[in-house]
């Protein structure tokens, strides 16, 4: 069975299923600021690990984590388990990058509202070129995607030139990192004002769904 981390009421109108990034489990530190801001959002959001992250945890053995396709699977049966209604998936970078490449099934067969990208990795650090950006192209599931303006795996520039399914809605938080963290003494922002930014954006667009 899946272990979930609960965060937010149980009474929310939205419940959101977060998959966390290649090399953070889901009670990183990352992982549990973007789940304290959706749920001060009104969300209920559920954490889940994939079997390798899980598998680290028991034997401290830190391994590269599978393809991404190799975890298409997993994030299905965690949506099954979860079994809640008016839910939306995605999660952080890598988990975010999978939960898209299932969403549009998983929007058709009505076992989701939208898709969350926190952090969507477009390509590798210093890779351009190698884009992973093909299935996002006819997206037709509702998706939010936050990202940081300086994000080493698709800057704001770098992702305005992309072809993108009007499906998806970007959010940019100035400055912000993969993590979508800003250098405050640059940017005069905080990662308290772009948690409150995406805790508030999400909760707006969540409403349109």
């Amino acid at each position: 069975m899946t272990s979930f981390l609960i965060t937010g009421p149980e009474t929310a109108s939205f419940t959101i299923l977060l998959a966390h990034g290649a090399g953070g489990a889901m009670d990183s530190a990352s992982m549990s600021d973007l789940s304290k801001a959706l749920a001060d959002g009104g969300f209920r959001v559920a954490r889940f690990e994939f079997a390798y992250m899980a598998q680290r945890r028991l034997s401290g053995a830190v391994k590269p984590p599978p393809r991404a396709d190799q975890l298409l699977d997993e994030y299905r049966v965690a949506i099954g388990e979860l079994g809640a209604g008016n839910l939306i998936i995605g999660g952080k970078s890598m988990g975010g990058r999978v939960a898209s490449m299932i969403a549009d099934e998983t929007f058709a067969a009505k076992k989701i509202r939208g898709l969350l990208c926190l952090g969507y990795p477009f390509h590798p650090p210093g890779k351009p070129e190698q884009l992973r950006t093909a299935h996002l192209q006819d997206l037709r599931t509702p998706t939010l995607i936050c990202q940081g303006t300086r994000d080493p795996f698709g800057s704001r520039q770098e992702v305005e030139s992309y072809t993108l399914s009007d499906q998806i809605e970007l959010l940019w938080l100035e400055d912000g990192d993969h993590d979508l963290k800003p250098r405050k003494k640059i940017s005069g922002y905080s990662v308290a004002d772009h948690m409150r930014q995406l805790s508030e954006y999400t909760t707006a667009w969540a409403e349109r769904l």
